[in-house]
This record gives structure tokens, sequence and C-alpha cells, in this order.
């Protein structure tokens, strides 16, 4: 335990997902010891976040204007909606350059221990998204987890009457593993989603 505003600090860092006790402890005194204008910056740019930033009004992605850069795009397909859980899910699916449709944040997943259910999701502003009738497939992307297959599966059997196709992202065995390695839903995973080599 440390006084005053060292502890409050390593506090309000602990408070922060994935960083520990040990961790806050560390980045409190990297902080310290650190130039005047670089903690500056940090306070800058943390400042500016929580000022400007703000959810895409069409799709519930991070944006700083009301919608995001990608929902403002006019070359990306109406027709195709990706569905996700969290806004970082975006940035990963982007990074693969191979998605060029719209996407949905869901802001989590279905459950039940936690005591998430569909409504503290935007399950309702997805279904009114889909009832203009311009999107014709729905891709789920959310984890591959227990969580987020409760969820695939809910919103799998939700649209199901509105006679769009939906698909779900593959999981499988990672590029570079090894068989031996692989857990037993993993390499079942791999199994149903096996494609056939044209020769």
């Amino acid at each position: 335990m440390y006084e005053g505003a060292v502890q409050d600090l390593i506090d309000e860092l602990g408070r922060l997902p994935g960083v520990g006790p040990k961790s806050a402890q560390r980045i409190a005194f990297h902080l310290l010891s650190s130039e005047s204008a670089d903690v500056s910056r940090l306070v800058a740019a943390l400042t500016r976040v929580q000022e400007s930033v703000r959810f895409c009004v069409t799709c519930y992605n991070v944006a700083e204007a009301e919608q995001c850069r990608i929902c403002r795009d006019p070359r990306r397909s109406d027709d195709v909606l990706c569905v996700v859980e969290e806004p970082k899910d975006v940035v990963a699916i982007e990074r693969t350059r191979e998605f060029r449709g719209r996407y949905h944040v869901l802001g989590g997943a279905i459950s039940p221990i936690d005591g998430v259910g569909p409504d503290d999701l935007r399950v309702k502003e997805l279904m009114t998204r889909l009832m203009d009738g311009s999107v014709k497939e729905m891709i789920i992307a959310t984890d591959p987890n227990l969580e987020g297959e409760a969820t695939a599966a809910y919103l799998a059997r939700l649209v199901g009457p509105m006679g769009l196709a939906v698909s779900r992202l593959a999981s499988g065995l990672p590029v570079g593993g090894d068989l031996e390695y692989a857990d037993e839903v993993t390499l079942g995973r791999a199994f149903e989603g096996r494609r056939r080599i044209d020769a």
C-alpha cells in the first residue's frame, strides 16, 4: 500500500480489464518516472476519447461523428451484414481486407451467468435494420466460446423466419498449428468445417 495519489492511481489502473495489481503498480511507477510531456499527452488522449468518441447511430461501432467511417463509405455492400460482439471485432475483421459489407455491433454476448440476456444487447436495433429488406446475408461473427455460440444460435433462430441467408464464421485449426496440440472441440470443428480440395 502506498500513500494517497500513488495508491489512487494504482487502484484506478487495476480496474482496467486485463490489468492486475502488479501490472497496475508497474504502470503507475512508469508514469511517475516519465517526462511530464509524456504524461500530459496520455491525459490529453484520455480526455479527447471521453469527450469526442461515441457509438455510431447505425452500427454501434466507435465513431467520432454521428456515423462511423464504414457506415459512411458508399463503396461498402448493403446486402451483407456481419454481426460482431464488440468494436474491437470490427477492427480484427477489417485487418483481413476480406469483408466489404456492413457491420452491427451487439455490445456483448448472451451470458446467463453474468446476467446478460438478449435484451441487454443491441438485438432490437439489429432486427430494425433487417426489416427494410436490403440485407440478404447475415454473417454471425461472435466469439467461438460458450457465450458466442449461444448468441449465434439465438440470432439464427430469431432471423430464420425472415428468409435471410445466415452463416457463421468457420472455426478450427489455426494456421501453423499442430494437430497433437489441438483440443477436442477445435479439432471437431475443423472436421465439421472441412472443405473439398479441387485437384
